[in-house]
């Protein structure tokens, strides 16, 4: 059975070759826009399943996993920063605070269609300019939600971190992947049945 994972990030590729499975990227083009209203973590699942049926219906017989990571702080979407001085000051703003990393998964194989959110609540620590500094000459978080790679340096960012699924801050939950794949006939720890 053909595996897709319908995403062009470099992180979520990583994740998936945890499960030690043979699969193919393709990146989906779809609008990313927030629905009028639309919750964030309402969004995340909704582009999950977007990038998942868009690359089903080209390849309707693979199993493909589509993902999608909305970070909030409140009911305030925190997005990717996309340069220094932006990360700077989302870091300042996320200081002493909570945010919520939701998780969406989905995967599509044939009329299956599965779907969840993970949400990971992250408590940073109260940071000082100097510390945030030098956190983003190290890890350059530009292209993260949030401005904290969980996976490296950023993790000293925070108090607390508390998911059911330590993988999914990173974007990929593996846990509730690996159940998902389970259910369509594909068993990491035994794929060749």
């Amino acid at each position: 059975m053909r595996l897709i994972l319908a995403s062009s990030s470099p992180y979520r590729r990583e994740m998936l070759q945890r499960l030690a499975l043979n699969f193919d990227i393709i990146a989906p083009n779809i609008d990313e826009t927030p629905l009028s209203g639309e919750l964030p973590d309402a969004l995340a699942l909704r582009l999950a399943k977007e990038k998942a049926l868009a690359i089903a219906q080209q390849h309707p017989e693979a199993v493909v996993i589509g993902c999608d990571q909305v970070a909030t702080l409140g009911t305030l979407p925190i997005g990717k920063a996309g340069s220094h001085d932006k990360a700077f000051a989302q870091l300042q703003q996320l200081s002493g605070k909570t945010i919520v990393f939701h998780s969406a998964l989905c995967v599509v194989h044939r009329d299956t269609i599965l779907i969840d959110s993970v949400p990971t609540h992250c408590a940073f620590r109260t940071l000082s300019d100097d510390e945030i500094t030098h956190y983003l000459l190290h890890d350059k978080p530009y292209d993260t939600a949030g401005s904290a790679k969980a996976e490296s340096l950023g993790i000293a960012l925070m108090d607390s971190m508390q998911s059911d699924d330590p993988t999914a801050i990173i974007g990929l939950p593996l846990i509730r992947l690996n159940q998902f794949l389970r259910q369509v006939g594909i068993n990491p720890l035994n794929p060749t049945r």
